[in-house]
């Protein structure tokens, strides 16, 4: 009997590792499928001449563009001035918007005093702001990077202050019978309730910081960046710049997503059981 079931182990052993990778070139079809119905109804689009060729080239020209532009170094030299606004702007929002959205949760006196407010700017497009920064810090690099941090601080605001409100008040309790002073309350229990929501704003407002940011580059007259290139390229009927900018934009996008955030939320709120990964 102890035979017979260990010959049925080594028979169904090599079936784990080839169902697995079955399982991962699956996921990986599935993931690929939609880029390639989107890459073969453009290249149907691109060669019927729907439009004229030079305004919807065909995806190697888009290809080329990028290589030769990459390998030049002015593509990588646009990328890399856009992330530094990015970044810049962006950890503006997250250290204010987190700061303000944790303070709305835990005061009322502070909810009292930025809730109307957040709640009368967020609504208005971030581009209708930017005549204002641009006439207030003038052209260049600082309004540009002010005013991505004034427009992605919005949503963490509200999700950190959303996340605070939502903390089980049997916790707060809780804590607070076993002798956790303020400081132990809010680093035990407040900052890990709330964390899935203060993420979730943070990948809000890095959205909104793309939106934002591709557009005042192609208004604040600054040197080097991404909207700065599109914008350049649409002047001179470029759209195979254009279309590489925009596959940069998606890329680092990406990136961000998957190595950063990603990352933060595996390693905290799904490692802690609060949401399945």
């Amino acid at each position: 009997m102890q035979d017979a079931v260990t010959t049925i182990e080594v028979a169904g052993a090599p079936q784990r590792p080839a169902s697995a990778g079955r399982e991962r070139w699956r996921g990986i079809a599935r993931n690929a499928f939609p880029f390639a119905v989107v890459g073969t109804l453009w290249e149907i689009v691109a060669w019927a001449g729907v439009f004229p060729h030079r305004l919807f080239p065909t995806l190697e020209e888009v290809a080329l563009s990028f290589v030769q532009l990459t390998v030049s170094g002015i593509l990588p030299h646009h990328a890399i001035e856009t992330v530094i606004r990015l970044l810049s702007g962006f950890t503006l929002a997250a250290v204010f918007g987190v700061t303000i959205g944790v303070l709305m949760g835990r005061s009322r006196r502070a909810e009292d005093i930025f809730l109307p407010l957040v709640s009368i700017c967020a609504p208005i497009p971030g581009l209708a702001y930017a005549p204002l920064f641009l006439l207030w810090f003038g052209l260049g690099n600082f309004s540009a990077v002010l005013l991505v941090g004034f427009v992605a601080a919005f949503p963490i605001v509200f999700n950190s202050w959303t996340g605070v409100k939502a903390v089980k008040e049997i916790w707060v309790r809780s804590a607070q019978s076993m002798g956790a002073d303020d400081r132990r309350l809010f680093s035990h229990v407040i900052l890990p309730g709330a964390l899935p929501y203060i993420l979730t704003g943070l990948r809000l407002g890095l959205a909104q910081a793309w939106r934002i940011l591709v557009a005042v580059e192609m208004l604040a007259a600054v040197p080097w960046g991404l909207g700065w290139m599109i914008f350049g390229a649409r002047k001179f009927l470029n759209t195979d710049v254009m279309m590489a900018g925009i596959v940069v934009i998606a890329i680092i996008g990406l990136t961000l997503e998957k190595l950063v955030f990603q990352k933060i939320e595996n390693y905290t709120v799904v490692r802690w059981g609060m949401i399945t990964s």
